[in-house]
């Protein structure tokens, strides 16, 4: 996102400080990236160091602002406790959190094994609420605060993908009612909910999936990181002070179309580029193996 336009005011995050889980990478980097550009303190956290240290350096690099990288498996509430403490230790306060961290595999739900379930029931629920929890405990009872939980397009059943389904379902009750219990401590907590976003998570597909997807949505095209971003920004800035506990869908309007719905195709549109792994966005700044 480096020198992209936004429609946020500059410097409205200055002097703010914000942790970002998962953001070595994809939606998560886009969102560091965004805060940085706007002013805000920022630690990223992920499982991939090499990656992690790569967009810390690159967003220093690019901003003249140090981001700080954490590695935390949100899975261990001792890492998570470490992660915050590393951003209250470094910087003094915690602001916002943004809790993209996260994982998935396809697989039809009858060949899930029970270690495969327990794995992203662990990370993208538990370790959400843990993260939610540590953060609430160790400053944001007594100071306040914004939590971003990012989530999924889940509203009509995830096929192919039970597990992560359940999870981020799971996860936007959870913030209402974190909403509720948490209100009086000033603590604002809302959900941003991606359908298909074309990021470096589609690395991980077949090259036609891009087109595929996109003839799913209305909009006939995929999301952007920059678009999730920015759905974020909202729930940081004082345009949302009297929002919490509400989910944002950002899918071109793809959890609403049923299967009978005739939608012109777009021929014109194509995707762009998927946006580079960081070791190909900043080759320089990789630590070695």
């Amino acid at each position: 996102m480096a020198g992209v336009s936004t429609v946020y005011r500059e410097g409205l995050f200055e002097d703010r400080v914000a942790i970002v889980t998962g953001g070595a990478t994809g939606i998560g980097l886009g969102i560091a990236e965004a805060l940085v550009q706007l002013g805000a303190q920022v630690v990223i956290a992920s499982r991939n160091e090499r990656r992690l240290v790569t967009s810390a350096r690159g967003l220093s690099r690019d901003y003249g602002r140090e981001v700080v990288p954490q590695v935390c498996n949100i899975r261990e509430r001792p890492q998570i406790d470490a992660l915050i403490d590393v951003a209250l230790g470094r910087f003094g306060k915690l602001d916002y959190v943004v809790n993209n961290g996260g994982g998935q595999f396809m697989a039809p739900a009858a060949e899930i094994r029970a270690k495969g379930w327990n794995a992203v029931i662990e990370t993208n629920l538990t370790g959400t609420f843990h993260m939610c929890q540590s953060t609430h405990a160790r400053w944001m009872k007594d100071h306040g605060g914004r939590i971003v939980n990012i989530v999924a397009d889940i509203w009509r059943g995830f096929p192919g993908m039970v597990h992560t389904g359940a999870a981020r379902a799971g996860v936007v009750n959870m913030t209402k009612t974190l909403a509720v219990e948490w209100a009086a401590d000033g603590v604002l907590i809302n959900c941003v909910a991606p359908g298909t976003i074309l990021s470096t998570g589609m690395h991980n597909y077949p090259p036609e999936i891009p087109m595929t997807a996109a003839a799913q949505i209305p909009l006939k095209r995929l999301g952007t990181v920059e678009e999730i971003a920015d759905s974020v920004l909202y729930f940081l800035s004082p345009a949302a002070s009297f929002t919490t506990g509400a989910t944002l869908a950002v899918d071109g309007a793809g959890s609403l179309w049923g299967d009978g719905l005739e939608i012109p195709d777009r021929p014109e549109w194509k995707p762009d580029q998927i946006p580079p792994w960081p070791e190909e966005r900043w080759p320089d700044l990789v630590p070695p193996e």
